[in-house]
């Protein structure tokens, strides 16, 4: 099944040079509806406001994390099936475990460029 590159897309960072920076690679891949939030919080509210073919959300972020945010997307009825991918700079074991027992889609570590995120986007939405 080809990937919607219509569909919308939400990048979550607290950093907004990383903001931007995933938000131009997923351009380069041809998404063209990117939305964005600087907390989970924000997030959250978007997510349960709109709707979003795929979350693409960093790990360490105030007040709420990312794992936070994937817990309550999880958790929610009408979003737990959203495709998420959390992006961080920590590649801790720990961590990984963590966020797959909390039902992330895929995992990326920073720093990546667009192969990368294609290739991960891939293994969760399917080639595009």
């Amino acid at each position: 099944m080809a990937v919607d590159m219509n569909m919308n897309v939400l990048i979550v960072d607290d950093y907004k040079t990383m903001l931007r920076i995933i938000e131009n690679l997923l351009k380069q891949l041809g998404f063209k509806n990117i939305s964005q939030a600087t907390d989970g919080t924000m997030a959250l509210k978007m997510l349960r406001e709109g709707s979003f073919g795929l979350v693409i959300s960093d790990w360490n972020m105030e007040p709420m994390t990312g794992l936070q945010l994937l817990k309550e997307v999880r958790a929610d009825v009408k979003l737990k099936t959203t495709p998420f991918i959390m992006v961080t700079a920590e590649s801790k074991t720990e961590n990984v475990i963590a966020a797959k027992e909390a039902g992330v889609n895929n995992y990326i570590v920073k720093p990546f460029n667009a192969e990368t995120l294609k290739q991960k986007i891939a293994a969760v939405l399917g080639a595009f």
